[in-house]
């Protein structure tokens, strides 16, 4: 673009809300920052507790240690369970190694964990509309193996076979996009007319309030920034509706300095929001880096009011380090 030589337009922020951290996230951190306090470093965490970057780095420096499995984890240790759930196997090999657990789980994917057992129970075909790969995909698989199939974006629905049409229920990961998920399931319906749905959406009401969010500024955003990471499922999304949603665009960033000064090119309104699993402290970040270069204009773009939260762990209440000495029934009780 060249140099405009009219007055450019007046810069401002829109700033979604809500954003960031939702009740669930909220909950798996101070969790560790709790467990850390009341049982001293190590606490050994299975996975990222949340999809963040900035959150796992300085729960690291306070004494936590991420690991993938269950097996990197020393017998008679203290380990906790990441928001994303784990599948029943896990809590397994974590009594096997005689670990005391902490079980972190978002209660809305643990939810989703009740709805798969009953339905397997009933013996249902569930389709679970999620991405591969993704945690809690596998957590909620693991549920019931035998009776999910994940069906990955509406390309997907010509592959899924089920054994009885009129036995067919759909589940969906809960940081997934309302809009796609619901095409998914338009696909799935198509298919198999007796399909039914879940009790009641299995899609956050975090995850669909941040997308609202953005929808709303989208529109008038000649780029939107959302501050998250690249495997946090929710952050993500949040690209992709804020493009959908007529943003020219949009880019997601994990830290202020990664922001390009080529994106504000004959920019006017930048749109600012951040993933479920997002400190506001990067937000901040942010704003600041953009007030430096002329956009100090906020203004909130509110799409609704979040009040819910969830209490914490109930081992949080217990002596772990206890128990998990009695586990390893070392008489020298290391």
């Amino acid at each position: 673009m060249g140099h405009m030589t009219a007055t450019p337009p007046a810069r401002r922020v829109l700033l979604a809300a809500p954003r960031g951290y939702c009740a669930g996230v909220d909950r798996a951190v101070i969790a560790v920052e709790k467990a850390l306090e009341q049982y001293g470093s190590p606490i050994y965490v299975r996975h990222e507790i949340v999809h963040n970057k900035y959150v796992v780095q300085t729960l690291e420096k306070k004494g936590a240690i991420f690991v993938d499995e269950t097996a990197e984890v020393p017998e008679g240790s203290i380990v906790m369970f990441s928001a994303h759930g784990v599948a029943p196997t896990v809590h397994e090999e974590a009594a096997q190694r005689k670990l005391a657990t902490i079980d972190a789980t978002c209660p809305l994917v643990t939810k989703v964990h009740k709805e798969a057992v009953r339905f397997a129970q009933e013996d249902y075909d569930i389709l679970l509309i999620g991405h591969e790969g993704h945690e809690e995909v596998i957590g909620t698989s693991g549920e019931a193996p035998d009776h999910i199939t994940l069906v990955d974006g509406p390309e997907d629905v010509a592959n899924v076979e089920v054994r009885n049409p009129d036995k067919v229920v759909w589940l969906s990961q809960t940081t997934l996009s309302v809009d796609e998920t619901m095409e998914t399931v338009d696909a799935l319906k198509t298919k198999f007319p007796g399909l039914i749905s879940p009790p009641s959406d299995d899609i956050c009401y975090a995850t669909q309030n941040r997308q609202i969010a953005v929808k709303q500024m989208g529109a008038e955003a000649d780029l939107v920034i959302v501050v998250g990471s690249k495997n946090s499922s929710n952050s993500v999304r949040l690209v992709e509706v804020a493009l959908g949603a007529g943003a020219r665009d949009a880019h997601l960033v994990d830290f202020a300095d990664e922001i390009e000064e080529a994106w504000l090119d004959g920019v006017s309104t930048v749109g600012v929001t951040s993933g479920a699993s997002v400190p506001e402290v990067l937000v901040e970040g942010v704003l600041e880096w953009l007030s430096k270069r002329g956009f100090e204009d906020v203004e909130i773009v509110k799409a609704a009011e979040e009040s819910i939260t969830f209490s914490l762990p109930k081992e949080l209440r217990r002596d772990l380090r206890a128990e998990a000495a009695a586990m390893s029934a070392d008489p020298s009780g290391q």
